[in-house]
């Protein structure tokens, strides 16, 4: 199945756009998925272990996955996937 999955700038300039298209039954096989082609992609979004730094924010039809099934929380084809990495700066 393909999920929309929208990025902010900060991952823009890896995949090349606001919002790619991937493939994954789940949040964790969407992010290999992407992951797959655009190699670099997981490492910006998660650390060694495997989980996302606890910085990023994904979220499947604007619910935070922390609050669903984390990495296994399950996808359907008319679901969109916003992938925010936090963002600091200011005085």
């Amino acid at each position: 199945m393909t999920i929309e999955v929208n990025v902010t700038s900060t991952l823009q300039t890896l995949v090349g756009a606001k919002a790619v298209q991937g493939e994954g039954d789940t949040v964790g096989a969407l992010l290999a998925d992407l992951n797959a082609k655009y190699p670099g992609f997981k490492e910006q979004i998660s650390g060694d272990d495997g989980e996302l730094h606890r910085f990023v924010n994904v979220y499947v039809n604007d619910e935070d996955i922390r609050y669903l099934d984390a990495l296994n929380t399950p996808l359907s084809d008319s679901d969109v996937v916003s992938i925010l990495p936090a963002l600091a700066g200011g005085v």
